[in-house]
């Protein structure tokens, strides 16, 4: 794709002022690279005339001025060009965030994680070539040599001539060489995805290989995921090398064709030296900007390469309606899955005409089987996933017309596998209630059964946990995400297995706690446990896609 392209231009519009000031920058560069030029073939000339070192002394100290605002302007232009990038970076990361929160954040549509992270990490650095210098260089290289050539016409017709006819080499080569880099980059980054996402599946899968003793065998595949990033980064380099040469080549037969030509004119007295000397210092930097564009065209390959991907994981469902209908409270109406129907891309059909009523702070326990989808029921009631036919209710207002956040805002939900952020005990807890004062959270811990052992943590509620942090048991992680549930005032609740991990005496007083939190909600659990099922009002079963009465079945439930 090209790195002009308009959707990632219009990424670029917080960084417009750094843009735009980096487009004048570039004019005054322009005229700089023209007046020093003038400079010194004026400063030469008049000295070879005989001119003295006193005579000599203003202009001389005009051209010292002028290199000294040539080098300002150049580290202006640098600096601003890299703002702007690490601004327009900062808004893409924030978007692609946002987009993946709102569209995907059951992560269904077969995007792997670890392309999210790459993507958004390494791919959206990789952009900063791209910003930073390639787009500010494309101004330079516009501006520049328009410059040179209309001061070259006043001087000298023939060489402005000459100039118009050699320029057009050097980006004719740059682009049929970049077609082919542009190729040779897909492949790396196609790569360097599947070495982050191999990479990834191992680390998260240590224990389990170091189990079954397979970590030989893995090693060996993360060695030949990794030679093949490998070749596809020298393939990269040997081609934007060669492509240097290229360049390189091109531009000095410009300028010696140039040179030869004024120097041929110059012994026959058709030019004279002033104005020749002009035209031989003029040039070079009529060809330095391209020949810079066509290295940063390069340095930039990564960024253009990533940046269609990362652009279809932003707009991912972008030209979708944003309907923001508030939801009323599962308190005072039922919340309903009506005529459901549920696939996975990789599973067949889960619900098949699923009908379910949660009446205003009624507790409903589903049970079935594992692997039957009750899991889905509770992505569903929380908008994580979408029906493929019919559709969830509240009262009388379909769940895809609601704003999502004012819905989960009034939504308390204890996962199967709760995570667990770096953040500490305190900060985990109150997830969905991050106004939650102390003494609240401490409250909700005790009522899970999770004081105890917090209190043994070298930093108590302090204490940095999940990724990165300290670890947890699978019964502690439990009690927590029990805990992050209690701690809110929610309307609904959904309980997934709140008490898988947990010792018998544990989930005794978490059922205890529980009681009395869910008096006056709407509840839907999840679960095969016994003392979970007794807090329900009723208890539904489903089977074969389909909720079904549970209360006859329920003691041959797994």
């Amino acid at each position: 794709m090209s790195a002009l392209d308009p959707r990632l231009l219009q990424r670029a519009r917080p960084a417009r002022v750094a843009i735009v000031a980096d487009a004048v920058l570039g004019v005054t560069t322009a005229l700089l690279v023209v007046t020093q030029a003038v400079l010194i073939a004026r400063i030469a000339a008049r000295a070879f005339d005989g001119a003295s070192l006193d005579d000599l002394t203003t202009p001389l100290i005009i051209l010292v001025v002028v290199t000294a605002c040539r080098a300002a302007t150049v580290w202006a232009f640098e600096l601003i060009g890299r703002r702007a990038a690490a601004r327009i970076m900062s808004v893409l990361r924030d978007d692609l965030v946002e987009r993946r929160l709102r569209e995907s954040p059951a992560a269904l549509d077969g995007v792997e994680s670890a392309e999210v992270a790459t993507t958004a990490v390494n791919g959206v650095d990789a952009l900063e070539g791209t910003f930073a210098r390639y787009l500010p260089q494309i101004v330079l290289a516009t501006v520049v040599p328009v410059a040179v050539i209309v001061l070259v016409a006043f001087v000298d017709v023939v060489s402005a001539i000459l100039m118009v006819v050699t320029l057009p080499l050097v980006p004719v080569f740059m682009w049929l060489v970049g077609k082919y880099t542009e190729r040779r980059t897909r492949r790396r980054w196609r790569a360097l995805t599947l070495l982050a996402t191999h990479f990834l599946d191992v680390v998260r899968g240590l224990p389990t290989l170091r189990a079954f003793n397979r970590g030989e065998h893995q090693a060996a595949r993360i060695a030949e995921v990794a030679d093949a990033y490998r070749r596809a980064t020298m393939s990269t380099l040997r081609v934007s090398f060669l492509s240097g040469v290229v360049l390189e080549l091109a531009a000095t037969l410009g300028i010696a064709l140039v040179a030869v030509t004024v120097g041929v004119r110059l012994v026959g007295g058709s030019i004279a030296f002033e104005p020749a000397l002009t035209v031989l210092v003029l040039v070079p930097e009529l060809y330095l900007p391209l020949r810079n564009l066509g290295a940063q065209y390069h340095a930039s390959a990564d960024g253009r390469a990533v940046a269609e991907r990362l652009l279809d994981l932003i707009e991912q469902g972008e030209d979708q309606p944003v309907l923001a209908m508030s939801p009323p409270a599962a308190r005072d109406v039922s919340v309903r899955l009506e005529g459901v129907d549920f696939a996975y891309t990789d599973r067949p059909e889960v619900l098949r005409a699923a009908d379910l009523e949660l009446r205003p702070g009624e507790i409903v326990a589903l049970t079935g089987s594992s692997g039957t989808g009750k899991s889905t029921v509770a992505s569903l009631l929380l908008g994580l996933v979408t029906p493929t036919c019919g559709r969830v209710r509240i009262g009388a207002v379909d769940l895809a017309d609601c704003d999502r956040d004012a819905w989960l805002a009034r939504v308390s939900w204890v996962p199967q596998d709760p995570t667990l952020f770096r953040l500490s005990v305190r900060d985990n807890i109150r997830l969905g209630a991050p106004d939650a004062p102390d003494d609240r959270v401490r409250t909700a811990a005790r009522a899970a059964g999770a004081d105890a052992f917090i209190g043994g943590l070298p930093d108590g509620y302090d204490t940095v946990i999940g990724d990165g942090g300290r670890q947890l048991s699978a019964g502690e992680r439990q009690r927590l995400a029990v805990a992050r549930a209690l701690v809110q005032d929610a309307d609904l609740v959904i309980l997934d297995e709140p008490t898988a991990h947990l010792s018998p005496a544990s989930a005794a007083a978490v059922c205890t706690s529980l009681r009395d939190y869910l008096a006056g909600r709407t509840a839907l659990l999840i679960t095969h446990h016994p003392d979970v099922v007794s807090l329900a009002d009723r208890v539904v079963r489903l089977e074969a896609g389909r909720i079904v009465d549970g209360s006859v079945a329920l003691e041959a439930a797994p």
